[in-house]
């Protein structure tokens, strides 16, 4: 039986003192959506994300990490991958630290690490009508990206469906928010650049009826964390990799 530390990697770790222009950089440069920030005896304090490092728009900031941790989902290296995956479940988080007997950091775990053996060795029952988020927030291609910016901070979502004339043409993300100099520059002086600009127009998409197991797999084989749900070329839904954890038997 595998477990977490069969899936440990090393996640850069900050201290508490340390500029969220710093933690800002490191997820823009290295491409995780949360790191762990320990205390000045090296003990889990907890965590800062992508949201987070947005709120700091300046190129240069005084402020620390400090103000901004979360807790994290917490696992030790003997937990089962399918406990790992119900604790980032819990905690709506992308990865799991896995700390010592000490509460010394030792590694993290993504979930995108575990989700393609989770679906394989669980039974996914139902479609995805049963999971999905109904209430979907959107936005479109003209609006500007200080729109999306402020969408993020207010809803806690990290990624919207951007639709025009009722068609899902593109996805913009935190991650395209957090991508350039230019963009946080934009969103710092309220600029007009439009989110067609940085939206991903390659959408993967599932509809209403599809097996939750066909959904998992199509976001394993196109490396995507979340599918906008559509019925005909109607937006009904959006179903993610914590949506389909709910359903692990």
């Amino acid at each position: 039986m595998r477990c977490a530390q069969d899936f440990m990697r090393e996640i850069p770790v900050l201290r508490l003192d340390d500029p969220v222009t710093k933690a800002r950089k490191i997820l823009r440069d290295e491409g995780f959506r949360e790191l762990y920030i320990t205390d000045s005896k090296k003990n889990l304090a907890g965590y800062i994300d992508l949201t987070d490092a947005l709120r700091i728009t300046a190129t240069k900031s005084n402020v620390t990490v400090e103000g901004f941790i979360k807790e994290p989902a917490r696992a030790g290296p003997d937990d089962s991958v399918e406990d790992v995956a119900k604790m980032m479940r819990q905690f709506r988080t992308d990865s799991a630290v896995i700390v010592d007997s000490k509460g010394h950091v030792i590694g993290g775990v993504l979930l995108s690490d575990l989700f393609p053996v989770i679906i394989c060795r669980s039974e996914l029952r139902g479609i995805v009508r049963d999971v999905m988020t109904g209430k979907v927030v959107t936005t479109t291609p003209e609006d500007p990206i200080q729109k999306v910016y402020s969408l993020i901070m207010e809803s806690g979502f990290s990624a919207f469906p951007v639709v025009k004339k009722n068609r899902v043409v593109g996805i913009v993300s935190r991650r395209d928010l957090i991508s350039s100099h230019r963009i946080r520059t934009a969103i710092a002086q309220h600029a007009h650049t439009a989110i067609e600009e940085v939206m991903s127009k390659d959408v993967i998409t599932s509809t209403p009826d599809d097996l939750i197991s066909t959904a998992a797999e199509r976001m394993v084989a196109r490396d995507v964390s979340r599918l906008p749900v559509l019925d005909g070329d109607r937006l009904t839904g959006i179903v993610d990799r914590h949506d389909i954890l709910k359903v692990m038997a």
